[in-house]
């Protein structure tokens, strides 16, 4: 026993063991690979409202949560408010007029041109480094300004400036210190806001569906270090944005969250289903693993003895369909156990003792056995078998006088 144990591989605590942790370890990934974009921080330095840099827009949703706005952060699911509010559109120099109207949304939505480049921090995670101003030209090619205006002209002042924002209603707002303005000029969109050289920094389109933001250091955390900027930065949106919420996209960004089959198991109402699966499942491992009762020994592939070579005949008659063809010979059977019961002479032919048992029938009221054994040589089906059997088995008891 000891030499059979030392033998083994593994354990079966150990086999069991190694199962458990390929279980949860699979379903751990499982759950991970669904919610990934959920757990994913976010704060890669890139110009959306999940990032802390100084190009992202984090500032800004802390800002207008502190100011008491409602604010949410979409990763392409906000069912219930596909009209309502204002989606914050902010795309990089890779996205052209195409991608923006990829994020759904049947709202006002305001576009937030891109306008720096920035590479990541080297020490510091979520930080950039700021480099050049984007080519005027990359992104006039894109198209994101034509895409709403017959022609469109990109504009940037040179410098350190403090413009002084001109609504279209006549209010003036005094914004921050904003390096290298960005304005532009546009046929077929409306200027709402422009700066004191008349260039449009806010202009929407004629359906009153689009909103398009000149610069972004008026929104993003940069430039929202000064307090005028904030304060400009919340007139505008003030000025655009209808009943609701502030939405900030960052499905754009690669962090949409889809919808899924896996999604959906792990989540009510479709959880509760799942989890009784999962019990399902180990209930029956462990029914698999560990055995009720004594080992039930396997049959021997061949029957043996008596009843076996029975059962077999038996089979093989039914097989043949010829179960009437017995019918004579039970009769003979049912004539030889009344003969002995009875004491008839044993030196008496066949014809004889039925002529025998026929008189006998007669003196005890029963049958005639010389009819019964002709209505089983005339035996047709099984119908006929039965009913025939049935009265040889009554004369047998009759003339036994076992029926009393």
């Amino acid at each position: 026993m000891t030499a059979a144990a030392d033998d083994q591989l593994f354990k079966g605590r150990t086999v069991l063991i190694m199962i458990a942790v390929g279980v949860l370890a699979f379903a751990g990934l499982a759950v991970l690979s669904v919610y990934a974009p959920s757990l994913r921080s976010g704060n890669d330095g890139g110009g959306h409202s999940l990032s802390k840099s100084a190009v992202g827009f984090g500032g800004a949703v802390k800002l207008f949560r502190a100011l008491g706005d409602p604010v949410i952060v979409s990763r392409g699911d906000t069912p219930g408010i596909d009209r309502a509010g204002l989606m914050i559109v902010t795309p990089s120099p890779a996205h052209d007029a195409r991608a923006i109207r990829s994020v759904a949304f049947d709202g006002r939505r305001l576009v937030v041109l891109p306008k720096w480049m920035v590479v990541s921090h080297p020490v510091r995670p979520g930080w950039v480094l700021k480099g050049d101003a984007l080519p005027v030209e990359a992104l006039e090619k894109k198209g994101v300004l034509e895409a709403y205006a017959r022609t469109a002209d990109l504009q940037r002042r040179a410098g350190v400036t403090r413009p002084t924002l001109q609504f279209a209603d006549g209010r003036t707002v005094k914004a921050g210190p904003v390096d290298q303005l960005q304005t532009f000029q546009a046929d077929g969109l409306v200027a709402l806001v422009s700066d004191d050289q008349g260039d449009v920094i806010l202009a929407r389109t004629r359906d009153r569906k689009t909103y398009i933001l000149s610069d972004p250091d008026l929104l993003n955390t940069m430039g929202l270090r000064s307090l005028d900027t904030a304060r400009a930065a919340d007139a505008m949106l003030d000025l655009v944005r209808p009943e609701g919420p502030l939405i900030f996209d960052v499905s754009l960004h690669g962090f949409k969250r889809s919808r899924n089959l896996l999604a959906l198991a792990l989540e009510p109402p479709f959880l509760g289903g799942t989890l009784c699966l999962v019990a399902a499942a180990l209930l029956a491992g462990i029914g698999a693993a560990i055995r009720f009762g004594p080992v039930r020994r396997a049959a021997p592939p061949y029957a043996m003895g008596k009843g076996a070579l029975v059962v077999n005949t038996a089979g093989l008659i039914r097989m043949a369909r010829r179960e009437h063809r017995m019918a004579e010979g039970y009769a003979r059977l049912c004539r030889d156990l009344a003969a002995r019961a009875v004491g008839a002479p044993r030196q008496l032919e066949p014809a004889q003792l039925d002529a025998f048992l026929d008189r006998l029938s007669v003196q005890r009221g029963a049958p005639l056995f010389t009819d019964l054994i002709t209505a089983a040589r005339n035996a047709r089906g099984l119908v006929d078998l039965m009913a025939v059997t049935r009265k040889l088995y009554d004369w047998r008891l009759e003339m036994t006088r076992a029926s009393h």
